[in-house]
């Protein structure tokens, strides 16, 4: 569960300063690892030292990051914690979610059943089966007519001829 960014090297002995997303400085439990995303691979730190700046970032020390270029070669990656470790904090929710709700369109007529997700930057797609085969609708904010969690229904406006069904 990604918890914060690193935002910058501070200093020139390693210390980075993090930026938090949704979760609190002060919640950090100092004997569990985070982990830095290096190269698509979590990688395990410790946190030495930690120090709240302002609400929602802090100036950190991590095991075995002892100098400015070792710091600088972290800036911009994701830090992560394991979610069993955290279990105060809730897993957010993602676009995931949405495969096997079913899909009407705007006069409620049911197109078919979100089999997978596209979380393509800018232009999150989700791919649709009906009973004609599958199709990957933008999910536009302007699509959505309503979204229902309970029922699992994602009543949207598709443009003509983009879906059979």
């Amino acid at each position: 569960m990604q918890i914060a960014t690193v935002l910058k090297s501070n200093g020139t002995e390693g210390e980075l300063l993090i930026g938090f997303k949704g979760f609190a400085a002060e919640d950090i439990d100092t004997k569990e690892p985070v982990f830095i995303d290096c190269d698509g691979l979590p990688v395990p730190y410790f946190i030495e030292k930690l120090t709240p700046r302002g609400t929602n970032r802090a100036l950190v020390r991590l095991t075995g990051v002892t100098s400015l270029d070792e710091s600088e070669e972290l800036c911009g990656r994701a830090v992560s914690v394991r979610p069993e470790d955290y279990p105060q904090y809730e897993e957010e929710e993602s676009l995931e979610d949405l495969i096997g709700w079913t899909v009407l369109d705007a006069k409620g007529r049911e197109v078919g059943k979100i089999s997978a997700v596209e979380d393509i930057p800018g232009n999150p797609c989700i791919e649709v089966t009906t009973k004609k085969g599958q199709y990957l609708l933008p999910l536009n904010e302007e699509l959505i007519l309503s979204v229902n969690p309970e029922s699992e229904v994602l009543q949207m406006k598709i443009p003509e001829g983009l879906v059979t069904y």
